[in-house]
């Protein structure tokens, strides 16, 4: 499941990227990849548009889903140290705009 986790979130980021994502994301666990996995799930279903968000909107997003996830009540190191492998990949990969199936929809 881990090898698949891995293809499917580096498949998201632009070929020149791509590389530096797969080492990036080699680095996490099953549990911190299924998280990252989890929000862009998430992104894609709901029907609101976030064109550019900037590093402080895009944190409201994760902490947003976070709540609506129902594990979020608390801030714990664990959570708050998968919303920060959450930023950094979003923003590595330029995923802070909307996935493409999203902006296909609107």
């Amino acid at each position: 499941m881990q090898s698949a986790l891995l293809a499917a979130l580096a498949s998201c980021a632009d070929g020149p990227f791509r590389s530096q994502i797969l080492d990036f994301l080699m680095g996490l666990s099953c549990d911190e990849l299924q998280f990252l996995a989890e929000f862009l799930g998430a992104s894609i279903l709901e029907s609101e548009e976030h064109h550019g968000c900037s590093r402080a909107q895009l944190a409201k997003r994760v902490a947003a889903f976070q709540r609506a996830r129902g594990g979020y009540r608390e801030p714990s190191p664990d959570q708050d140290h998968k919303m920060i492998l959450l930023l950094e990949f979003l923003c590595r990969t330029g995923l802070q705009r909307p996935p493409v199936a999203m902006r296909a929809s609107a």
